[in-house]
């Protein structure tokens, strides 16, 4: 079984249109074990994903740990794999990407993964300031210069910042937040993105498990899970969890998408097939827990081009009940 292939921006790369996010499996969505942990990451590579995003703060690094154990495990051909710094500057203020101790993350991340060069470093949703200073891109050509990484880009909360990073001419993928309940990527920036060439890396495609449609009211989250310690966006940016939308008015609105669902298909698959409407779109790193997880996402791929009824569909019950929450907020 094989997923379809995009080219990734300007970097000579294609990878599959489904990757992995390997935060589920660092931490902070309650406890999974390594041997899940490694069963999940070959089950995804099996199933033909061939881009892993992962972080040095996912567990500690030890999602970056768990990536470097797998792939020594399996040789041959490596997947692509991402990894993001900055989240671990305390405090986490825009001067401190322009000092020392980015590279000094980057270090710490080539060993956990056991490289002497990152395919793609990413920015970790670093302070808007941070798009302002030409002199942390010039750090980021400095360390392609060592050989430290192949390419660099970024991972942004708002719209603005990935559009004020496309204008870096090293900037070669931006990752950001875009599924049905998060739309307004679709009217500037991924026009933009696909007219500069730059990859796009969707994140966050099912809103924390929303758009699975298996959410309830009652639904109970550990208290190691963002989905109960981040609601109100008490630990970093609210629109991380559950996409930034109100629970309850969400769980409505995945109600009325139901119907959507093509047979055969799970309403995850629908959602993730729905981003890869969008031709701007490189690649969707759904995250999973659990093996059978991984082998799901990666073959809602297969499922058929939705027809524009339901994309207009989608889009009306995003105007509606979403966008009056979310849309001018990221």
């Amino acid at each position: 079984m094989g997923v379809s292939q995009r080219r990734f921006g300007r970097t000579g790369w294609t990878t599959s249109s489904i990757g992995l996010g390997a935060w589920a499996i660092g931490g902070s969505w309650g406890e999974v074990s390594e041997a899940e942990g490694k069963a999940t990451l070959h089950a995804a590579l099996d199933a033909g994903v061939s881009f892993l995003d992962t972080a040095d703060v996912y567990g500690d690094g030890r999602s970056e740990r768990l990536i470097r154990d797998v792939l020594a495990e399996r040789g041959g051909d490596r997947p692509i794999v991402a990894t993001k710094a900055g989240q671990r500057f305390d405090p986490h203020v825009a001067e401190a990407y322009a000092g020392p101790g980015l590279e000094a993350f980057i270090d710490r991340s080539l060993a956990n993964l056991g490289v002497e060069t990152l395919d793609l470093l990413q920015l970790h949703c670093p302070p808007t300031g941070v798009f302002y200073m030409p002199e942390v891109f010039g750090l980021l050509d400095d360390l392609v210069g060592k050989g430290k990484l192949r390419h660099y880009g970024v991972s942004v909360e708002k719209v603005e910042e990935g559009l004020k990073a496309m204008t870096f001419p090293n900037v070669v993928s931006v990752q950001i937040i875009y599924n049905m309940f998060r739309q307004r990527p679709e009217e500037l920036f991924l026009p933009q993105a696909r007219e500069r060439d730059v990859a796009v890396i969707v994140r966050v495609p099912l809103a924390s498990g929303l758009l699975t449609g298996k959410m309830t009211a009652a639904s109970t989250f550990a208290a190691d899970d963002h989905r109960s310690f981040n609601r109100h966006g008490e630990a970093f940016d609210v629109g991380e969890t559950f996409a930034g939308v109100p629970f309850e008015v969400a769980l409505e609105a995945v109600e009325r998408l139901r119907p959507l669902v093509p047979g055969g298909a799970s309403m995850a698959q629908f959602a993730l097939r729905w981003i890869l409407m969008n031709e701007a779109v490189s690649v969707v790193i759904p995250g999973a827990r659990r093996p059978e997880q991984a082998v799901a996402n990666a073959a809602a791929d297969a499922l058929d081009p939705l027809p524009a009824e339901t994309m207009d569909e989608v889009r009306r019950i995003y105007g509606e009940m979403i966008g009056p929450h979310v849309h001018q907020r990221w």
